[in-house]
């Protein structure tokens, strides 16, 4: 199609502010989003959104924030008007949520729009109403302290907008999501969303944070999740984690805030993902909120006009100070780390239980374990029948099917799976012997010659000396070429020219990779997958105590290396309730 051979001319503000809310509101969420944030930058603590038909009739935010001066009503609704900076340089170091100045323009230019407002040293406040970028009343009203954004009609004169809308209930959840990330993030701000239609009323009151949480993500996530909170010069973690047992199938638990914003950002997931990656079973997704702490000027969110992306200044050392704290807290989950045995159990029917447990009180050392045709464990083992010393697994009490240990713990039943307990214990003395010295390299003997773009052959000459510390050489051997000369000695039968390709599209997407570790992990769970005892053994118990005791020192011992849990436990409590005991 020929391009038409008109004259320049200035596009109306009308049809500016237009194109301008075709990035900023893209959907009734948004909206809500940007209203909260703007009522958090007032200061607010109490906000209420209310919604019609998924927010396509109507939202309403109300807050009881410092309000606006009746002088900056019109100005607020007018494109880059902000109170959140004055020069380009405040850019460097915004502070805010909001600081862009287009979203009130953009709201007012496809929908129509009301703002009341009354500040404390004013007596009464302002409304200011505005029909798809029309002022139509400017008058005095009634309003306490704080501010009401009502808007009706969204894209009432844009319908191809309109129709791009999905369902009610779709938009709808799209609202709760949002409310819900905001909430997380500011645990001192009373919330309430009101979108009729039968949902009720998600009320979020300020307060504790654990409260908090239990309100949007439920009391499971609170109990199965780790707390974090770990520091580096100018960085700060903190938050929880669900532990890899308390995972989903969506990606819909997911919050990651950067100095207070919600942000989605491909580095940080990949790091978060990795630090999972040997725990949680395929096709699994962690649960998390997570706060990152860093300079302001150390982040730019001036990216993109949602504000739901930044970008790092330091990018590679973000990834792998997110990767090593949450890994590292990760792998301290372990049984012993349980609270403290108790030395009697509940009373129940007012007579208190003691722990009988089925062994005899015995001294059991190496020698007995490896004559009864024990597994190679670590020996030293003590079984005392004096309950305060019980351990966190317990003592083996049975063995079932020849798949499963049954022990006896302070608190009720330990069933372990066998050989997904044994295979996690393997798999991480296997990962310690292959850490505790150099990686063995393997020279190829026809260096393999790989065609790749100038930007990757560039890369390879910026890492080559790190990756040798990994096994692997890589030489720049032209403009556009690259020549593998040394692999490590595990994945010597490893596709060189593929892992390579991976791993330099890891470098230029994320700044790092872990893939070679990666590969070599996966080998070594494969090697400690058939080193391990199998279904069907018949076990001895020693050899079951040996296994426990073994199962309590081991790092990520819940979970095998597929992600399968390990062992389940089943309280007294629970079994009394399965038995309708005491009821």
């Amino acid at each position: 199609m020929p391009i038409m051979a008109e004259r320049i001319h200035q596009l109306s503000d009308l049809v500016s502010n237009q194109i301008a809310a075709g990035e900023v509101v893209e959907r009734p969420a948004s909206l809500v989003k940007e209203l909260i944030e703007n009522s958090l930058d007032a200061g607010a603590t109490r906000i209420e959104v209310r919604t019609e038909q998924g927010g396509v009739k109507r939202v309403l935010v109300r807050d009881d924030g410092v309000g606006i001066h009746p002088d900056d009503l019109r100005l607020a609704v007018g494109r880059h008007a902000t109170s959140k900076i004055a020069s380009a340089d405040d850019l460097d170091g915004v502070t805010s949520l909001g600081f862009r100045g287009e979203a009130l323009a953009s709201m007012a230019s496809v929908a129509r729009l009301s703002i009341t407002a009354r500040r404390a040293s004013s007596d009464q406040g302002q409304r200011l109403e505005i029909d798809g970028g029309r002022e139509i009343a400017f008058t005095p009203a009634a309003h306490p302290v704080g501010t009401t954004v009502d808007i009706t009609d969204l894209f009432f004169n844009t319908p191809a907008r309109r129709k791009f809308l999905k369902a009610e209930r779709t938009e709808q959840g799209h609202i709760d999501r949002v409310v819900r990330s905001i909430a997380l993030a500011h645990f001192d701000v009373s919330l309430e969303l009101n979108q009729g239609s039968g949902r009720g009323i998600l009320s979020l009151p300020g307060g504790a944070p654990e409260s908090r949480l239990a309100g949007v993500l439920g009391t499971e996530f609170v109990v199965r999740s780790i707390v974090i909170d770990e520091s580096a010069p100018g960085l700060r973690l903190s938050g929880w984690v669900g532990l890899p047992t308390h995972s989903r199938s969506q990606t819909d638990q997911q919050y990651f805030f950067v100095n207070g914003r919600m942000v989605r950002d491909k580095l940080v997931a990949h790091a978060i993902r990795q630090a999972y990656r040997d725990v949680l079973f395929h096709g699994r997704h962690p649960v998390f909120v997570l706060f990152l702490e860093l300079p302001p000027t150390a982040v730019d969110v001036n990216v993109h006009p949602t504000k739901h992306e930044v970008r790092f200044r330091d990018a590679r050392n973000i990834h792998d100070f997110i990767f090593g704290k949450l890994n590292r807290a990760l792998r301290d989950v372990r049984p012993d780390t349980a609270a403290p045995a108790r030395p009697t159990l509940p009373a129940r029917d007012g007579v208190p239980r003691q722990p009988a447990l089925m062994l005899h009180s015995s001294r059991l050392d190496d020698r007995e374990v490896r004559e009864a045709g024990g597994l190679p464990l670590s020996g030293g083992l003590e079984v005392e029948s004096n309950p305060a010393e019980i351990p966190p697994m317990g003592f083996a009490v049975a063995q079932l099917h020849g798949i499963y240990i049954l022990a006896e713990n302070a608190d009720g039943l330990v069933v372990v799976d066998m050989h997904a307990a044994h295979e996690r214990i393997t798999y991480e003395k296997l990962k310690q012997q292959l850490g505790s010295k150099s990686v063995v390299r393997q020279r190829l003997l026809v260096p393999e010659t790989l065609n790749v773009s100038e930007s990757e052959a560039e890369r390879v000459e910026d890492v080559a000396e790190s990756l040798v510390e990994l096994g692997l050489v890589l030489e720049r051997s032209g403009q556009q070429a690259v020549t593998i000369r040394e692999v490590p000695a595990l994945l010597a039968d490893a596709a060189a020219e593929l892992l390579v390709r991976d791993l330099l599209a890891d470098f230029a997407a994320l700044g790092t990779s872990q893939r070679l570790e990666v590969a070599a992990e996966e080998l070594l769970a494969t090697m400690a997958c058939h080193g391990s005892v199998r279904a069907n053994r018949q076990l001895t118990v020693p050899e079951m105590n040996a296994l426990l005791r073994e199962m309590e020192q081991t790092e990520n011992a819940g979970q095998c290396n597929h992600g399968r849990p390990t062992y389940l436990v089943q309280s007294l409590v629970d079994l009394d309730r399965l038995f309708l005991r005491g009821q």
